[in-house]
């Protein structure tokens, strides 16, 4: 058993649950995570309260491929990045520029 341990063999042994330790505990939390800010993106609609990654509140006005326009104060609009929304606070409210009101059922 000691001679199958001191060869390369052996090295390989212990280098297996590493991988497979690295691969639970780090890459597949990740892919996660990164699945699940893509479908946030996708998801992403006019009137949504959205926080920015640079800490930034704002209503979202309009959405495009790429872009979103978000409105930060009344009035004030910037076109971002969706993929620099980190996080959807409110999916239900209206956008402070829209004129229509939701419909109750």
């Amino acid at each position: 058993m000691q001679e199958l341990l001191a060869g390369p063999f052996g090295t390989l042994i212990f280098f297996v649950p590493v991988i497979i330790l690295f691969y639970f505990m780090l890459i597949r939390p990740q892919q996660k995570q990164m699945k699940a800010h893509q479908a946030l993106v996708a998801g992403l609609k006019r009137g949504d309260t959205v926080v920015m990654s640079s800490g930034m509140i704002g209503k979202v006005t309009r959405v495009e491929n790429d872009e979103a326009m978000v409105e930060i104060a009344q009035g004030v609009n910037v076109r971002v990045v969706k993929q620099m929304i980190t996080q959807v606070r409110d999916r239900t409210a209206i956008a402070a520029n829209d004129t229509k009101t939701i419909a109750k059922s």
